[in-house]
């Protein structure tokens, strides 16, 4: 047999009311997984047939199966969950894709279980449960923000921390503040935005509201946390790759008794102007050995959004690694 030689095998449904939840609405996690890994899905009632190359036609078997398993355990699966089963089978790691399931991180506004998705945001959370302050790196995508904020909620709804404080330095992608409307507040919401949209998602927009008028969630620029000390706080600080390195000093050094700090951001992203050294690029060298302080760093492969965005990431990497590329 040739490498290119197509073949096709069944995969039988073993509960056949499954099927829309396991090939998804408008079959959606069929086409995710035919651009994924080149193969040819046909639903036949509760046969499903797959022709392809005979690796991937076996990956997606396997694949299909252990979705099929999660189904079986009253469990919802959406596009990132395919995407993350697709690379795993790649890596020849789907055998470790059902162990993501065994623990809820929260449930969201809407009672839907929030879990990790792949091993990146599995350490991820470790290094949050373990250490005072966490640096998440990595592109955009690989849900840093939003498992941040996860993870700050869970807190403050057990009782480990009794303020939730979120911010981020107020420096724009190539755009400036001072041509928009408003006060302060209205120009700097723009660039919370995935911020509250986290929030919202978790919370929900009524409870995040009521929560910021009675001071328990606080989001504000950096420049706000000047002076302070944080006590018996879960502080996040977002796009930290757009700090200088006394904004980051600043910021660190606020860390009080009972608290933890998230530090996020992506350093292929920095908007500061060029003689300006990012504070988070720096903190990498600084503190590497510091203790209760831990760095997880994400890759494209950890993109848990469309395919697409790993590609696009990827391919950017790759220019920019050029020697005529437009490299920061």
């Amino acid at each position: 047999m040739t490498e290119n030689t197509t073949i096709e095998k069944e995969y039988i449904l073993a509960r056949p009311e499954d099927e829309v939840a396991l090939l998804g609405a408008q079959d959606q996690f069929v086409t995710i997984l035919e651009e994924g890994l080149q193969v040819t899905i046909k639903p036949f009632g509760n046969v499903i047939k797959v022709s392809g190359a005979a690796d991937t036609v076996d990956q997606t078997l396997a694949i299909l199966r252990n979705m099929s398993d999660l189904l079986a355990k009253g469990i919802k699966l959406n596009s990132a969950d395919v995407i993350s089963a697709m690379k795993m089978a790649g890596k020849g790691t789907l055998t470790y894709f059902k162990d993501f399931y065994n623990e809820t991180l929260i449930k969201d506004a809407k009672g839907r279980a929030v879990r990790v998705k792949n091993f990146g945001q599995r350490q991820y959370i470790d290094a949050i449960k373990h250490n005072d302050i966490t640096f998440g790196i990595g592109p955009a995508g690989t849900g840093k923000t939003f498992l941040a904020v996860v993870m700050a909620v869970a807190a403050l709804k057990r009782g480990d921390v009794e303020k939730l404080i979120i911010t981020r330095p107020a420096v724009e992608a190539g755009e400036s503040l001072g041509f928009l409307p408003g006060d302060l507040k209205e120009k700097v919401d723009p660039y919370l935005r995935p911020i509250y949209d986290a929030l919202y998602a978790i919370l929900g927009a009524e409870h995040t509201t009521r929560l910021m008028d009675r001071g328990v969630i606080e989001i504000a620029p950096l420049a706000y946390m000047r002076g302070r000390t944080l006590e018996s706080a879960f502080v996040i600080l977002d796009e930290a790759q757009n700090t200088t390195n006394m904004q980051m000093k600043m910021f660190l050094t606020r860390l009080g008794f009972g608290s933890k700090m998230i530090v996020n951001g992506d350093i292929s992203q920095i908007d500061l102007p060029h003689n300006a050294k990012s504070g988070l690029i720096q903190a990498q060298h600084i503190l590497q050995n510091v203790a209760h302080i831990n760095f997880v760093t994400f890759s494209s492969d950890d993109v848990v959004r469309h395919p697409v965005v790993a590609s696009i990431i990827n391919a950017y990497e790759a220019n920019d690694t050029k020697p005529n590329g437009a490299k920061k």
